[in-house]
């Protein structure tokens, strides 16, 4: 259970504000003490996350909508995103309605409670498991001038000729890595395609421009944001989106995957992601099958490419980045690394 969520329900264990009828949580997790709320609605784009909610029995939607008497916000890591969510948040509240936001100091609680201060007037905030929770009350005060301005950066803009959403992997720019694997994708890749972690469609339109063989490209993205970003970029066609934490493994079989795959957990390095990433692809290759990676050159995923049986070289590698070329034989040798 993280901190910040933790310091979200503090308010209300310490009697600062009621429980109300209804409320609606954007970035839900899920903690016990909402069990004895009367009704708690959330709204969580990442798909463990908003499996873990459901599974402790909570109510989800896919898009907020109407107005409810308490918005509880835990924010995503971006400036923009959360700007933003201030002024979803405030437009999803009743008037009268409380908005309560909690964030790690780490993560600039500090700065973000000001923001916050500067279009609703008014603040009340505490600290604790290094923290911090502040909330406003919608009063017919707020700047709109400013709530404009944070409502325009939840708008999709372009990036690279991509629509891409604030909050996401990589949203005001191509990501280098990417850009780097696709300069150097093979122009022979035929039959199924999978993209594990495939953002807002960068990889998946790459392979489907330079490779007519290819039959059908899936997009497994955890981010449902992300996600809906890539159908509009991509559209239909051949391209199949799925919903999904790769982590859990994927369905099917492949011919081919891509990936350029996560190692950061919150702020923190998450190694074992990656190293996730790599175990689900060797399962789900077929026999003969290619596995094209990009990676920052630091991450030690070679003897994991061997631990799973894949005969691996690096095509390409720079000061940052390094490419992973892999493939699934009946038996193993280093010929292909040659």
């Amino acid at each position: 259970m993280s901190p910040a969520l933790e310091t979200l329900l503090l308010p209300f264990s310490q009697g600062e504000i009621a429980a109300p009828s209804r409320a609606l949580f954007l970035g839900a997790e899920p903690h016990p003490d909402l069990k004895a709320w009367p009704q708690v609605t959330g709204w969580q784009p990442l798909k463990p996350l908003a499996e873990a909610w459901e599974k402790a029995g909570f109510a989800r939607v896919d898009e907020p909508s109407g107005t409810w008497p308490l918005v509880l916000l835990l924010p995503g890591k971006s400036k923009d995103e959360t700007l933003a969510a201030f002024a979803k948040a405030h437009d999803l509240l009743e008037d009268g309605g409380t908005l309560v936001v909690a964030m790690a100091n780490l993560g600039g609680a500090q700065r973000f409670e000001k923001e916050l201060e500067k279009a609703a007037g008014k603040i009340a905030s505490l600290s604790k498991h290094k923290c911090r929770a502040f909330h406003a009350v919608k009063d017919g005060t707020w700047d709109e001038a400013l709530l404009a301005e944070w409502r325009a950066l939840g708008v999709p803009r372009e990036v690279g000729g991509f629509l891409v959403e604030a909050g996401v992997f990589s949203a005001d720019h191509v990501d280098p890595g990417s850009a780097l694997l696709v300069e150097n994708l093979p122009k022979n890749l035929r039959g199924a395609v999978a993209d594990l972690g495939a953002g807002w469609g960068y990889l998946s339109k790459a392979v489907a421009e330079t490779n007519p063989a290819v039959k059908a490209i899936h997009l497994f993205e955890a981010d449902a944001r992300a996600l809906a970003c890539a159908r509009k970029n991509l559209g239909e066609g051949n391209f199949e989106y799925h919903w999904h934490d790769v982590v859990a493994g994927v369905p099917g079989k492949y011919e081919v995957i891509v990936s350029n795959p996560p190692f950061h957990t919150g702020q923190a390095t998450d190694i074992h992601l990656g190293r996730a990433f790599l175990r689900v692809a060797a399962a789900a290759l077929r026999t003969g099958g290619r596995l094209l990676l990009v990676a920052n050159r630091q991450l030690p995923y070679e003897p994991e490419l061997e631990a799973l049986g894949l005969v691996w070289r690096k095509p390409v590698e720079n000061s940052t980045y390094k490419l992973l070329f892999a493939e699934k034989r009946m038996g193993t040798s280093n010929d292909f690394r040659r």
